[in-house]
């Protein structure tokens, strides 16, 4: 299959997931805010997966790889995908049963738009990544040549890819409509933690220069924090 032909099949895939994980326990269309979601989510996705592969298809190649090489990294994505599946079950059941307007009243209109708007930056964060680095591959891996990276939002924190995927979990579940789903969602930030904290250790050990950088940055994942 050619690399086009997967890249097509990666975003169709995405949409058809996402979208059964948030309609079917929604049991109807007429959840609108999901809409709202998915095209959030997908028409960033699409424009991107089309100037990438102008651009960078070796990038497009990397980000298609989905076998962790690493043992601990297999076993931490395992816990992810577990935790991110009933992440996105939630939100469905929540509109269908309304278990956030019972407990806490509607989420407002006005905090599921920014909170969209929030979320939609996160993904943008995650995209100037790949803008600024062609190595950034899916998977934990070192490449032949592959040079540190320092630019861009690399100066502000080592992962930001990892940074724009936090501000999309956490406002996520908000844009959908549901405060039950937000401690849920939240839980993939300890993985993303654990996954950082194994990686820099193969970086360290894998990539020339990357101890100097982490001297020069501090800050792995949030800007004066951590």
């Amino acid at each position: 299959m050619s690399l086009k032909a997967r890249l097509a099949v990666q975003c169709l895939l995405t949409a058809v997931v996402t979208g059964a994980m948030l309609f079917l326990p929604a049991g109807t269309f007429r959840f609108w805010q999901a809409w709202i979601f998915l095209a959030l989510l997908l028409t960033p996705m699409v424009a991107a997966s089309i100037y990438f592969y102008e651009r960078d298809p070796q990038l497009v190649e990397r980000r298609l790889q989905s076998k962790e090489k690493v043992g601990e990294q297999r076993l931490i994505m395992k816990f992810a995908k577990v935790i991110f599946f009933g992440a996105f079950l939630l939100p469905g059941f929540d509109f269908r049963l309304g278990w956030s307007r019972r407990s806490f009243g509607a989420v407002p209109l006005w905090l599921m738009i920014l909170s969209g708007a929030i979320a939609l930056a996160g993904y943008l964060v995650t995209y100037w990544v790949l803008d600024v680095n062609s190595y950034a591959s899916r998977i934990i891996q070192v490449e032949k040549e592959q040079r540190v990276i320092s630019v861009g939002p690399y100066r502000i924190v080592r992962h930001p890819m990892y940074f724009g995927a936090v501000i999309s979990v956490l406002f996520t579940p908000l844009a959908l409509g549901s405060y039950w789903a937000v401690p849920v969602f939240a839980l993939i930030i300890p993985v993303i933690v654990l996954r950082i904290l194994n990686e820099e250790n193969f970086l360290r050990q894998e990539l020339a220069g990357y101890p100097e950088y982490c001297l020069r940055t501090c800050s792995r994942l949030i800007p004066f924090v951590w």
